[in-house]
């Protein structure tokens, strides 16, 4: 189990942006990937600028694949100059129970400021 994030230039126009995110998730399914859910965060102020750019638009996919394509897919998001930034992480048990949890709504909530003091 995986989860990639990444983000897209905010140049773009809502067209070219929802064609990325179509190229990506069809790239993994070509790839042998089993797509479980892709969040659209959407345009979100970058902490720092990257190529001059204050925003970007965050993309976050959790997916299941063999090991061997995830080179390959650190890659091509690599040499796609659309894409300004990525992050892929491998689940660890603790983090696929946590996931399987949120999914289903029995994840713990985590206290807020008030209740921990």
């Amino acid at each position: 189990m995986y989860e990639l994030m990444y983000i897209i230039n905010p140049v773009l126009n809502e067209e070219q942006t929802a064609d990325i995110v179509k190229r990506v998730d069809a790239y993994l399914k070509e790839n042998e990937a089993t797509i479980d859910n892709t969040n659209v965060q959407g345009s979100q102020r970058l902490a720092y600028p990257i190529e001059k750019k204050r925003n970007g638009y965050y993309v976050i996919v959790n997916f299941s694949a063999p090991g061997e394509f995830i080179a390959r897919l650190d890659r091509a998001l690599r040499i796609n100059d659309d894409i300004m930034r990525h992050l892929l992480l491998r689940y660890d048990a603790k983090m696929a129970r946590h996931y399987e949890a949120m999914k289903t709504g029995d994840a713990p909530k985590m206290p807020t400021r008030t209740e921990s003091a």
